[in-house]
């Protein structure tokens, strides 16, 4: 057997090229369009990759993007000024800071000075704690996590009573996603580096989220046959033959994962595409709450 590919990239174009849509609408309704906000500290270069990718797929959807680039050595009221400045902003919709942060910035200070209504990333606690209400909405659901769930009912649109591992418990992806797949009638196991017999436990799991960090971490035989696999891991291992002198795998052994499961993402193409068209489909859900 060999897995269904999910395409992570393929779903997001359509996403995106709905929102595309929605926004040339609103244009032609003369309604106005929204606007992110993106904040990058220092110069981490997976960062400001990922901020410029944001950026590209801001104009190329038709919303309005506003870059802040800053020092590392800003110092925390420095920042809370600038996040104050956009929460006040009537053309920004969405703000968004980049994470990690230096060590000197307490991220959890920071995500509590965006307005919760402004927060497309889905981190502000109280959004977070929205979620972990069974019968609260958040206003806006984590765009990873988001992406995730998306990408599982593509290819099965009702997982009511499916066993599920998330390995990973960081409050940016394992957590939220455990979270989400309780909302969609799953029961999810969260996994750390604590958790004894790992293996077994994916081994029971209709659905495995790899978000551990760990390159290869999920072997191939720990998948169940038929299961669905979503690999979030972007690792950078070394490779002589590569031009960067590494290449990037993710949290499962693919080659092996592919050959027993029914589905499953790739690395790169996967879950990052989803993660920043969850992103956009987040800002224009934003607009929605300053217009009512």
């Amino acid at each position: 057997m060999t897995a269904q590919i999910i395409d992570g990239k393929k779903l997001a174009e359509s996403i995106k090229e709905e929102i595309k849509n929605a926004i040339a609408e609103r244009e032609r309704q003369m309604l106005p369009i929204p606007g992110l906000a993106t904040v990058l500290v220092g110069n981490n270069p997976a960062s400001k990759t990922y901020v410029a990718n944001k950026i590209k797929t801001s104009d190329a959807l038709g919303i309005r993007s506003f870059s802040y680039e800053l020092d590392e050595n800003v110092s925390l009221e420095e920042l809370e000024s600038l996040i104050k400045e956009l929460n006040d902003n009537p053309d920004v919709q969405g703000v968004l800071v980049q994470l990690p942060l230096p060590e000197h910035l307490s991220e959890d200070k920071v995500m509590h000075n965006i307005s919760p209504k402004k927060d497309v990333d889905g981190l502000h606690p109280y959004n977070a704690g929205l979620l972990s209400r069974k019968y609260s909405e958040p206003l806006f659901y984590p765009c990873t996590p988001s992406g995730i769930i998306r990408m599982i009912q593509s290819v099965c649109p009702d997982i009511s009573g499916m066993n599920a591992a998330v390995i990973g418990r960081s409050s940016i992806v394992g957590m939220p996603t455990a979270m989400m797949l309780s909302r969609c009638n799953a029961t999810p196991t969260i996994c750390h580096s604590y958790t004894k017999h790992l293996d077994e436990i994916c081994r029971q799991s209709d659905i495995i989220v790899a978000a551990a960090g760990t390159p290869k971490l999920i072997q191939g035989d720990w998948v169940k046959p038929g299961a669905i696999v979503i690999d979030v891991g972007i690792n950078h291992i070394p490779d002589s033959t590569k031009p960067r002198g590494y290449r990037i795998v993710g949290d499962v052994d693919f080659d092996e994962a592919v050959k027993r499961a029914g589905a499953i993402s790739p690395v790169p193409g996967g879950v990052g595409p989803m993660t920043i068209a969850m992103l956009m489909s987040n800002t224009l859900k934003a607009i929605e709450y300053r217009e009512s």
